[in-house]
């Protein structure tokens, strides 16, 4: 455990290597990250818990990483504090705090290489005699001090210390500590001198939950509190002075300074562009435009490759069951499609993850966190909320969950409704698809960038106004002040950016894609139930086309077959039926029912949109037949059906409108109500819904 920026999870990563797992803690959403590594032979597990400043937590990633180690899910046989030394006196009041818990600590002397590169230096000795345990420096991403680390961790293990040090607290604290230990030991109770000054100084902390259970104990207690502090509220300022007088100490005999004064250092120099708030501005624009043309282009020749492999094994096996229709298009409509419409969504999301593990790396993001808090203050957040939102371009569940580090409930909940409008990647198929079909071909590969460029940012733009609403009616309050630590600008590690994309493509084959896997099987079932009378089709498309039967195209003839099918399906009847509906926002029957199909997860739209139209195993983003097929795609009276106002329509729809069952999950389980995941359902569909057809409507009238 350590502070925010510490280097936890670089460490954490070099110990375990890709030995990770990521689930939730018992009864919350904190994700929680857990690895393993072999000690003499031993599997030992390690838990990477939330960064934290202080034991006094006050969001639910802090309750968590202080529930971690106060024994709520078991006591820690050991804990590998993470020390920055770039910045030890911040540092060190955690530590503080944590010689409080009476755990085994061993300290992880981190960033040393960055003390060094500013030609100073850490006296390890002096160091480890004020901390009183083993203090161990290690440079995770070159590999230094990981053995010693682990030596230092088996060590640890076998012979178990209480940490404990000596702050140098008032007297008066320490000898009202001393009362309480001796009033309440008369009764039985094990207390330490420790406990007792630490319950004495905050009665949040985990300590005094034991008192709060029994009201006499809780009163000696308060009565001892009276007698040192009166009735005013400095106990936690004289706690922090101390703790920080302490800090200060230890820094100044273990912290060696260069020789030199350091001027404006490169960071000082960079943040004076890169935070300007125009300049800025600019820069964090250019960046964004720069990511998102990227996923365009880059993902295209893998997408290519996965398509093929896909189709070349839907013809070998499509031949393979000729002899049996149903279960050849079971298994090449269903089962293939299904399989490989995940699998195609795998290089976007893995590019995404990349660049957004990248700049984090880098340290840009809390800058980009800065810049947004004007924009973000302006509507009743604050800067804080560009990580959830950031989160939620990736996937708007961990960016729901992502919500818990607001400061406080109003804005916890504000960032919480709108983190789902924040383009997702489960979107990007559907503007790849309809760009690619409509817009590239008509303006060319730059208007095409430029065009998924501003989608990413539909979302944004809609919820500035709705946090707006929320501000001034269901949350009211007053805005709280943004603050937030710019770490120095480095390098990306490399390794963490690769176990990061890794993670992640994993969770998203294993959860996202068995939804899409079922969902597409589910599909192929409405679609091809009931199946309807060939020889009734015959008759009308002879009727129609006006050919003698010996004369009429097979392929032709198969095709119309397919076309009536799909009409006559359970799905096809019910999407025109509530056809009417979405007629104004330029949708027919197949993209109506495409929508609905994905409302489950809008990752389906994309499977779904070919087998509507009519291409089955040829259904992604990528597939120049699904592409050809909606160029072509006709309303019954000859007009074309995916017009470029259209494609702006369905592509809005989507960028607005909540098609996803595991963020509505994920908004009951933050809130723990369903009445909000209700609420945001509702208000995304009726917006996007009413944005799309004023689109369509505005394309009508303009021509």
């Amino acid at each position: 455990m350590g502070n925010p920026n510490a280097g936890k999870t670089s460490l954490f990563n070099a110990l375990t290597g890709s030995n990770q797992k990521v689930g939730n803690y018992p009864g919350v959403t904190v994700e929680r990250v857990s690895g393993w590594m072999e000690i003499d032979g031993v599997k030992v597990e390690v838990l990477d818990v939330p960064g934290l400043y202080s034991l006094s937590a006050i969001s639910t990633d802090e309750e968590v990483a202080v529930g971690a180690i106060s024994g709520a899910d078991g006591h820690p046989d050991l804990v590998v504090y993470v020390l920055d030394a770039s910045n030890l006196e911040r540092n060190l009041f955690l530590f503080s705090q944590l010689s409080d818990t009476g755990l085994n600590v061993i300290v992880a002397l981190t960033l040393i290489d960055v003390v060094h590169r500013e030609s100073a230096d850490i006296d390890l000795v002096a160091l480890t005699k004020h901390l009183g345990c083993e203090v161990v420096p290690v440079v995770a991403h070159k590999g230094e001090g990981l053995g010693e680390l682990r030596d230092a961790i088996a060590r640890g293990i076998e012979d178990p210390r209480e940490l404990e040090l000596d702050v140098g607290f008032p007297k008066v604290v320490t000898d009202a500590a001393d009362r309480v230990v001796e009033k309440v030991n008369r009764w039985g109770v094990d207390l330490k001198p420790r406990e007792a000054r630490c319950v004495l100084l905050d009665e949040h902390c985990s300590t005094g939950d034991r008192f709060r259970e029994i009201p006499e104990l809780w009163q000696v207690v308060e009565e001892e509190r009276k007698v040192v502090f009166g009735h005013s509220v400095q106990a936690k300022t004289v706690d922090a002075q101390a703790r920080y007088a302490w800090s200060s100490r230890v820094k100044k005999d273990s912290y060696l300074p260069p020789s030199v004064p350091r001027g404006r250092t490169k960071t000082d120099l960079v943040d004076a562009v890169l935070t300007h708030r125009l300049f800025g501005v600019v820069v964090f624009l250019a960046i964004m435009y720069v990511v998102f043309q990227s996923i365009y282009t880059l993902a295209t020749p893998f997408m290519d490759l996965i398509d093929t492999g896909k189709n070349l094994l839907a013809d070998w096996v499509g031949t393979a069951l000729a002899p049996m229709p149903t279960v050849r298009s079971l298994v090449v409509d269903g089962v293939i499609e299904g399989i490989g419409s995940v699998l195609v969504f795998l290089p976007q999301i893995m590019i995404l993850f990349f660049f957004i593990s990248v700049l984090e790396g880098t340290g840009y993001l809390a800058r980009a966190a800065f810049l947004m808090d004007r924009l973000l203050g302006w509507c009743g957040l604050n800067g804080r909320a560009f990580i959830p939102l950031l989160s939620s371009y990736a996937c708007a569940v961990p960016g729901v969950m992502a919500a818990r580090v607001m400061p406080d409930q109003r804005s916890r909940m504000m960032t919480i409704l709108v983190a789902p409008l924040m383009s997702c990647s489960a979107r990007l198929p559907v503007y790849v698809l309809l760009i690619g079909a409509v817009i590239e071909p008509r303006y060319g590969p730059v208007w095409a960038g430029a065009c998924l460029f501003l989608m990413h940012f539909v979302g944004l733009a809609v919820a500035i106004p709705v946090v707006l609403v929320l501000n001034k009616g269901v949350f009211k309050g007053k805005r709280l002040p943004f603050m937030m630590e710019l770490p120095k600008y480095q390098w990306p590690r490399w390794r963490d950016v690769g176990l990061t994309v890794f993670s992640r493509a994993k969770v998203f084959l294993s959860t996202a894609g068995t939804i899409i896997f079922a969902m597409t099987v589910v599909i192929w079932a409405l679609l091809y139930f009931p199946r309807g009378d060939e020889a009734r089709y015959r008759k009308e498309y002879l009727a129609k086309s006006g050919v003698a039967a010996a004369k009429a195209d097979p392929v032709a003839l198969e095709h119309y077959f397919e076309m009536r099918q799909r009409e006559d399906s359970v799905l096809g009847r019910f999407g025109r039926a509530i056809e009417p509906a979405f007629v104004p926002a330029g949708f027919d029957w197949r993209i109506t029912t495409a929508i609905l199909a994905a409302f489950p997860a809008r990752e389906v739209v994309v499977p779904a949109m070919g087998i509507l139209f009519g291409e089955g195993r040829d259904t992604d983003e990528e597939s120049p037949t699904l592409r050809t097929s909606i160029q072509k795609a006709k309303w019954p009276d000859g007009r074309p059906l995916m017009t470029p106002w259209t494609s702006a329509s369905l592509m809005v729809f989507f960028a607005l409108c909540c098609q996803c069952t595991a963020t509505l999950a994920a908004i009951k389980r933050e809130t723990n109500s369903w009445k909000w995941a209700a609420f945001a359902f509702t208000y995304m569909t009726v917006l996007a819904y009413i944005v799309s057809v004023g689109i369509q409507q505005l394309g009508r009238l303009f021509g």
